[in-house]
């Protein structure tokens, strides 16, 4: 049955919203698409699909900011996360239980409030545990398409400005869908097809708000963004603890 235009109007504002918050925070769509699109489709086709137009607007999004990558970062963190984007997603299928979505959102819990408070300021990654952060946000990323809050946590402990904050955590995101993708494809192809009309809308929609989220980025003080960081990390951890979305 294809979506209503209820449905898809609903997804096109969702997806407005995701992509301004993922201009400014380095993640958002799939965290705010999946427990939507989870409703009606189910948790596990809903991160395959969602990683469509996430991939479409972690790529617009890192043409404005690509000179701020951080290299270094990228290096340590990003393609561990690649790796771990590939191994997540090879593992999807067990990835139904509640168990696992209890101990993800009590993580996001934690480093949300360490990054609301500036607890998360004091932290420092070397290189060892910076390869292990971006493995396991990749990992996630891969198995229940909810790697941002993670990925976004660890690089709190980075010293780096918000542009390279972002830049980088877009460059990383880019990275863990080159790699979940083509499982993604191969194994669910023909149902992600199906819904192509949300993968319309929400493309669209994505793209338009990254438009929006570029403005606001400038706007946003230092002191001020790390906190806002934290608070939404914090919020997606509350919202998968209390089993919103599926």
């Amino acid at each position: 049955m294809p979506p209503s235009w209820p449905f898809l109007l609903a997804s096109f504002a969702i997806a407005l919203l995701a992509g301004a918050v993922a201009s400014v925070t380095g993640f958002g769509i799939g965290s705010l698409l999946t427990p939507w699109l989870a409703i009606r489709a189910g948790t596990k086709l809903a991160v395959a699909t969602v990683s469509v137009p996430h991939a479409f607007g972690t790529a617009f999004r890192l043409l404005r900011l690509e000179r701020h990558v951080d290299r270094r970062v990228l290096r340590r963190f990003g393609l561990t996360s690649a790796a771990g984007g590939l191994t997540g997603a090879l593992f999807q299928s067990w990835a139904e239980g509640p168990i696992l979505r209890v101990v993800f959102g009590s993580l996001l819990v934690f480093a949300g409030i360490m990054g609301a408070t500036g607890w998360a300021e004091r932290l420092r990654f070397g290189r060892r545990t910076a390869w292990l952060a971006g493995a396991l946000s990749g990992f996630l990323g891969g198995l229940v398409g909810n790697q941002g809050g993670i990925r976004s946590a660890a690089m709190l402990g980075f010293e780096v400005p918000k542009e390279a904050f972002v830049a980088t955590a877009t460059a990383t995101g880019l990275l863990v869908d080159a790699a979940r993708m083509p499982v993604y494809l191969a194994t669910q192809g023909r149902a992600i097809a199906g819904l192509w009309p949300f993968l319309l809308v929400a493309t669209i929609g994505v793209l338009a708000g990254t438009i929006l989220g570029n403005r606001i980025l400038d706007r946003v003080p230092e002191s001020l963004f790390r906190r806002v960081v934290g608070v939404l990390i914090l919020s997606l951890g509350l919202v998968m603890l209390l089993g919103v979305g599926g």
